[in-house]
């Protein structure tokens, strides 16, 4: 580290070298952190999570119990052992509130002032995080499994959502209507996700075990759909032909500059995808546990050298090297099935010490991992690295 901040300071060394050594050395070093809490809210498991990226300061969570909670992440205390307090709740005595399960939270990309949640109600609400009531509200004809918003999108406002029935839903935020399917799936569709660097492509999932992806501009169906074996049909039986995973697909995920696909399924397996071709690029994750009948929320780091994939197994976070498959380390810390996890990379500040004299280190901020059970404890782990 010293040799990296000598170079650093001498002009001798980019300082995304430093960024990413560091980042690395973090992720490398996550541990639970003793030190945080949030408050108990929700009175069942909680299914989604999400990080709003303006500030990076408040964070949804969507439960089982249809409730809504916004939390402040920002400790403002000066204490080193804080708990963060919810700023708002969309309750069970809201005449508002999701009458079941909400499945899905996301903040809207570039104002914490909207945030959009969809649930087994049969709807998708968009809220006014002002006033907690919804500016819009769609009604769909299934249980809503998933949906997402562009998180780079200047040309459109589309939300793409996956239900119960096999076509993809497409619905406009400015005129407040569905306006185009997408036909191509057998099965309900699990997971939806746009590409973080093409605002016009979008990955879906499905039951059907296939992966698909679209450009939504065209007309005439998917550009591709994946298929775990590359074409090669030797090595498929006729039912695997053109599927990417032996179950259910219930996971997506791009990296962070949108070159590569993570897909999640039923079988136990993960598997990587260049984006732009479709083909399997067989790194091998071995077994990869997941039982979700439901969306699986997993995520990767962004910043690090070599990038990680956290994803949820069983009642633990495992952590893999995405381009090896190589298992990292096992996070733990919950008592039953972990649903969710999001990657935050710039959250909390980065000292030498916790002193009133504290001197602030030329770094990227403290990593932080957001874990939540999927049952009965319905609590926040955030674990973090701590600094040395």
């Amino acid at each position: 580290m010293l040799g990296f901040l000598t170079a650093r300071r001498a002009g001798l060394d980019d300082p995304l070298r430093l960024r990413r050594a560091e980042s690395t050395r973090r992720v490398l070093g996550l541990q639970l952190n003793p030190d945080r809490d949030v408050d108990r809210i929700h009175g069942n498991g909680i299914n989604a999570i999400d990080i709003e990226a303006v500030e990076g300061r408040y964070m949804l969570s969507g439960g089982a119990d249809g409730v809504i909670v916004i939390y402040d992440l920002e400790n403002f205390s000066g204490k080193l052992q804080y708990t963060c307090k919810a700023v708002c709740t969309i309750g069970r005595s809201s005449r508002y509130v999701h009458k079941f399960s909400v499945e899905t939270v996301q903040w809207y990309p570039y104002d914490t002032g909207m945030f959009v949640s969809s649930s087994f109600d049969k709807t998708m609400k968009v809220w006014d995080t002002e006033t907690l009531k919804p500016a819009e509200v769609f009604q769909f004809e299934g249980n809503v499994y998933c949906h997402h918003l562009s998180p780079i999108a200047r040309k459109h406002s589309l939300i793409a959502v996956g239900t119960t029935n096999p076509k993809i839903q497409l619905c406009d935020l400015k005129s407040g209507s569905r306006i185009h399917i997408l036909q191509g799936h057998r099965a309900e569709v699990l997971s939806v996700r746009w590409s973080p660097r093409y605002e016009h492509i979008l990955a879906t999932a499905s039951a059907d075990s296939k992966v698909k992806v679209w450009d939504v501009r065209r007309a005439s169906g998917s550009l591709f759909t994946l298929d775990q074996h590359n074409g090669d049909k030797s090595k498929a039986s006729s039912e695997a032909v053109n599927t990417a995973h032996n179950g259910r697909v219930n996971g997506l995920c791009f990296t962070g500059d949108g070159l590569y696909l993570l897909t999640t399924g039923t079988d136990d397996r993960m598997r990587l995808w260049n984006s732009a071709t479709g083909e399997n690029t067989l790194v091998n994750y071995g077994k990869v546990c997941n039982e979700s009948r439901k969306r699986l929320q997993f995520t990767v780091s962004r910043g690090c050298s070599p990038e990680f994939v956290f994803v949820p197994c069983g009642s633990s976070v495992a952590v893999y090297t995405l381009h090896t498959g190589e298992l990292v380390t096992m996070l733990r810390g919950h008592y039953n099935n972990v649903d969710c996890c999001e990657f935050h990379p710039d959250y909390q500040v980065s000292s030498s010490d916790l002193s009133p004299n504290s001197q602030e280190w030329f770094v990227p901020r403290m990593l932080t991992v957001t874990l939540l059970d999927s049952l009965c404890s319905s609590y926040f782990c955030f674990i973090s690295s701590a600094l040395q």
